[in-house]
């Protein structure tokens, strides 16, 4: 079945980064930073280099297994930083209304009104650009999307018989959005939260790429592309696999988020069938 595919290729492609990102040390040969030979420069792929070399004579392979840590780091870290803030204000907002609510979806809609990487952009450029910085930057711009979604979950089962019975029995606000409210309108979350890890892997390579997000010589996809750049054409194997490391990421990501909606919701099931 294709919900099942998606499922399964997304999954194998995201372990198959997130295993070279935590084994990089292990499975590369050479320090991405250290390392560097100009007498082995731009050296295209073969037996001792898989990936090439770069300018510097830097391994591409070591260069791209380590730079998979800092992509999901930020991926994760990141999404999971959206996600909190926007369960937060979404569930907050849509079960005791309000002024509380309007202020939240004021807010809401100002966040949606300004391009998330622009914000970031924004942040970045006031911060000293490093890992923390984008942590940061990706966390607080991309919580709007959760925190809608969280809310019009929330309305539709507050009424419900089993939130009522809770209240009844005496059970406090917060209990009754953690415990009831929360497992039962968990699986959309999960999802969008898939599919924002992929976009902040795709943030912070841009924001590297431009110059705000991973300096060199750290190795970061985004920043090894801009790097790349003058070389595009006399030693295209130097953008090649960071870009093919970000698309396996991206895409993988994507089809882990669609296989899992297709699994938690069943009407989206129902409609592919």
């Amino acid at each position: 079945m294709k919900f099942r595919g998606n499922l399964w290729i997304g999954s194998a492609l995201f372990a198959t980064v997130l295993i070279a990102g935590a084994l990089a040390p292990w499975l590369s040969h050479t320090d991405p930073v250290m390392d560097a030979n100009l007498m082995n420069a731009e050296v295209p792929p073969g037996a001792e280099f898989w990936f090439g070399t770069d300018a510097q004579g830097r391994d591409i392979y070591s260069r791209v297994l380590h730079g998979a840590r800092i992509s999901l780091t930020v991926g994760i870290v990141s999404q999971f930083i959206n996600t909190l803030i926007g369960v937060c204000l979404g569930l907050s907002a849509a079960y005791w209304g309000g002024w509380w609510d309007d202020f939240v979806n004021g807010l809401t809609n100002l966040m949606l009104a300004i391009p998330s990487l622009i914000f970031a952009l924004a942040i970045m450029a006031i911060l000293t650009p490093g890992l923390t910085s984008l942590l940061i930057a990706l966390g607080l711009t991309n919580w709007s999307f959760t925190c809608r979604l969280t809310r019009a979950a929330t309305l539709s089962v507050k009424s419900q018989g089993y939130v009522e019975a809770a209240r009844s029995l005496g059970y406090g606000d917060i209990r009754i959005m953690l415990t009831q409210i929360l497992p039962n309108i968990a699986g959309p979350i999960i999802v969008i939260g898939t599919l924002g890890m992929g976009g902040a892997v795709l943030a912070e390579a841009s924001l590297s790429f431009l110059g705000l997000g991973i300096r060199p010589p750290f190795p970061s996809w985004g920043s090894m592309l801009s790097d790349a750049r003058d070389q595009i054409t006399t030693a295209p194997w130097i953008s090649i696999f960071p870009g093919l490391a970000i698309f396996m990421t991206v895409l993988g990501l994507n089809l882990l988020g669609d296989g899992l909606r297709d699994i938690l919701d069943p009407q989206s099931q129902s409609r592919r069938t």
